[in-house]
């Protein structure tokens, strides 16, 4: 499996993106669009659905750890082991069709985006 997947998905799509950051966002948006989606598959019983969008935010959350730089501290090292755990949640989602595991997520990822923008505005 392609281990740029997600990367190569956004950047097919979004031609036009002006930059990294806004890419992280984007990132950010779309597991917790996904993570809608596979809850909506949850309460339908659409096993198939369910499926399908986990592992579109499983892919997003993989690429997420591929880009992290460690040469910038301890950041990476802790964004590393949060996604770790990001991921192990969405595998019990699926496993066990259980939608509370990708509210979970979907907390860490609103905070993660809400810091990212917030450092991202600082930064310009």
């Amino acid at each position: 499996m392609n281990n740029n997947l997600a990367y190569n998905t956004y950047t097919q799509n979004n031609i036009g993106v002006e930059s990294p950051e806004k890419l992280i966002q984007m990132m950010y948006e779309g597991i917790l669009r996904f993570n809608m989606q596979a809850k909506r598959a949850i309460n339908d019983n659409d096993i198939e659905k369910r499926t399908y969008w986990i592992n579109r935010s499983n892919a997003v959350l993989i690429e997420l750890v591929n880009i992290l730089d460690y040469s910038q501290g301890d950041i990476s090292h802790y964004l590393a082991g949060l996604y770790a755990h990001q991921l192990r949640l969405l595998v019990e989602a699926n496993i066990y069709n259980d939608s509370t595991k990708l509210d979970e997520v979907n907390q860490v990822v609103k905070g993660l985006l809400e810091a990212w923008k917030e450092s991202v505005n600082v930064a310009e």
